[in-house]
């Protein structure tokens, strides 16, 4: 018997002009590639390339969902202190 278990990210990026995009995904490696491919979020299309700056996981969507929205609620500064901190 195999054990699978799926993990939730929400997670930071940085554009290209430096700005910042906030999201979630069960599979980060993939939804990273989309966003740079220009299918991910419509805000990254006109902003690639991107990277991943910051994330962090959890066991339900749910959870990462929550937390997408309070760092959406954080202004530039604190994301930054986010990410620097990780």
């Amino acid at each position: 018997m195999r054990l699978v278990i799926f993990l939730n990210y929400t997670y930071i990026l940085k554009c290209a002009d430096g700005t910042f995009y906030t999201g979630w995904t069960n599979d980060l490696d993939r939804r990273l590639a989309a966003h740079n491919a220009g299918k991910g979020g419509k805000y990254t299309r006109s902003h690639r390339p991107v990277s991943l700056a910051y994330f962090e996981t959890f066991e339900t969507r749910e959870e990462a969902m929550r937390r997408e929205v309070q760092i959406k609620q954080l202004t530039r500064a604190q994301k930054l202190e986010l990410i620097e901190a990780q």
